[in-house]
């Protein structure tokens, strides 16, 4: 028996060790040079999303801000545009003592993404920032940019000596999709990277996983012992994931046309979602173990043939949406009548593995849809044998789980119960959960997990150069046969999508949930 007085074993706290979970985590000394600070998503997102961070304090308060770009701005100037930005697009409240320790911090340069003499300038001044801001020599570099213009970039941040860190400090880059229209640019592109910025410290930003609700898919499989064991080709009969939006093109048709549905959508947010649904259990939640968990599903994903009976795209003509008339993809404004790019896709893709065999992953995603609607839905295998008379189950489906993404953040159960009365009558029925109803906090928009976790080293929610090329190869026999066929089929706005999409489901006997 030990002595407690001669025993010198040192005491374990249990709580020492314990992150205090109510601590938020907070960024160390750092800044972040956005190029294309003049674009759309920076004005809309990221400068927001910036503001949002530092009021909720999770930025250090020496966090500087380098915008890069061809307007001829003054440091006023451009700090009056983030102030604009911020007013118009924060979720959180202006509060001017937040927004002068921000503008403090604040900085433009003025140049060309090939322009010498500008690199040198902004490498004077984030040599100036790591002085008077203390930012330590550490800058995470977002790539707001076309893919065509990453060459330049990254070829100039390495001349001027901004892209290697050295001692304690690091530098980051953090690049938005497209990530190439195909396999051979996605390598192409991936190459160009990584040739300046080892891969650790390469952050693509799928704004997708950075939605609490996507993060929440971890949480409803591993952390409850209710669902995780019945999703297994033994219980579920198939899987949906759609994404919808109800507006067109507007004023991105010339961006639009050439890339499509599939290329904007599927190959990045849904194949994720699909790797998120479909993985198995990671050892743990950090980057390599969660990231080598969604290569595995990556690797054993294939569209399942033949594509003329397993896949299908459309372009919206004219037609109401809701109360209004709105005219079709051939009538937008910077549209070529003649083009091929679909504005509607869905295709059938199965995951060669015990747990998922014989189980079909169906993806959807268009524009001038019904609604606009993000979700995945599990629909179960009915039951082998149900001891009730015919026509008391006439209005039962099938049992299924729906993870809605956006808007309405929740969880859905459909189940069958017994409608009261004297007769055994079994309809379906919903239990709802409700992000906005359970939880009185707010839910962060994805861009401020996502450049909080960029500026924190923590690459979990980031797809890895290998998961892009992946993805490619999943989707691009459908883009090869897609682009064989010629014109795709129409269906109106307003609508859920061409026959052929409904077609597809209805050959095995099953149907798209109209949400």
């Amino acid at each position: 028996m030990t002595d407690p007085h001669t025993d010198t074993t040192e005491w374990k706290n249990p709580l020492r060790d314990r992150q205090d979970l109510r601590l938020p985590r907070i960024a160390g000394p750092g800044g972040m040079v956005i190029f294309g600070v003049t674009g759309d998503l920076a004005r809309r997102k990221l400068l927001p999303a910036i503001y949002d961070l530092a009021n909720r304090g999770l930025l250090p308060a020496s966090f500087a801000l380098v915008g890069y770009g061809r307007r001829d701005w003054t440091r006023e100037e451009f700090a009056e545009y983030v102030r604009q930005a911020v007013e118009s697009g924060a979720r959180t409240p202006v509060r001017e003592e937040v927004w002068q320790r921000l503008v403090d911090g604040i900085h433009f340069v003025q140049g060309a993404f090939d322009d010498d003499a500008a690199f040198d300038r902004l490498a004077d001044t984030l040599a100036q920032l790591d002085q008077s801001r203390g930012t330590a020599g550490n800058w995470a570099y977002y790539l707001s940019i076309p893919p065509d213009s990453f060459p330049s970039v990254c070829h100039q941040l390495d001349r001027a000596g901004l892209a290697e860190s050295s001692g304690d400090n690091w530098r980051r880059v953090v690049i938005e999709k497209p990530f190439g229209h195909d396999l051979e640019s996605a390598q192409e592109l991936n190459q160009i990277v990584n040739s300046v910025f080892p891969e650790k410290s390469v952050f693509r930003i799928d704004h997708y996983l950075g939605k609490e609700t996507v993060q929440n898919i971890l949480a409803l499989r591993f952390a409850n012992q209710l669902f995780e064991p019945l999703f297994n080709a033994n219980y579920i009969d198939h899987i949906q994931i759609t994404m919808a939006e109800d507006i067109g093109l507007g004023g991105r048709a010339g961006y639009y046309d050439g890339i499509g549905a599939a290329r904007d959508v599927i190959q990045n947010h849904l194949i994720q979602l699909m790797a998120l649904i479909a993985m198995e259990e990671p050892v743990d939640f950090s980057p390599e173990h969660l990231q080598a968990e969604k290569i595995k599903i990556l690797r054993a994903t294939k569209p399942v043939q033949p594509l003329s009976k397993t896949t299908a795209r459309g372009q919206y003509t004219e037609g109401w949406q809701g109360s209004h008339h709105v005219r079709g993809l051939r009538e937008e404004e910077g549209f070529d009548p003649n083009s091929t790019t679909e504005t509607y896709a869905a295709c059938t893709l199965k995951v060669n593995s015990r747990r998922w065999a014989g189980v079909p992953f169906y993806l959807r995603t268009g524009k001038r849809l019904g609604r606009r609607v993000t979700e995945i839905a599990l629909v179960f295998k009915t039951p082998p044998h149900l001891p009730f008379a015919n026509r008391t189950t006439e209005s039962l489906g099938a049992n299924s789980m729906v993870i809605r993404v956006q808007p309405d953040e929740g969880v859905l159960m459909r189940f069958g119960s017994k409608v009261p009365g004297s007769t055994m009558e079994v309809r379906d029925v919903n239990m709802d959960f409700s992000y906005s109803e359970s939880f009185t906090e707010q839910s962060p928009e994805a861009y401020e997990r996502l450049i909080l976790d960029a500026l924190l080293d923590q690459a979990s929610l980031f797809p890895t150069n290998e998961e892009v090329e992946l993805s490619w190869k999943i989707l691009d026999p459908v883009l090869e046969y897609w682009a064989r066929r010629g014109t795709p089929d129409q269906y109106p706005a307003g609508t859920w999508g061409p026959a052929s999409s409904d077609q597809m489901l209805a050959r095995e006997g099953r149907a798209w949930r109209r949400p």
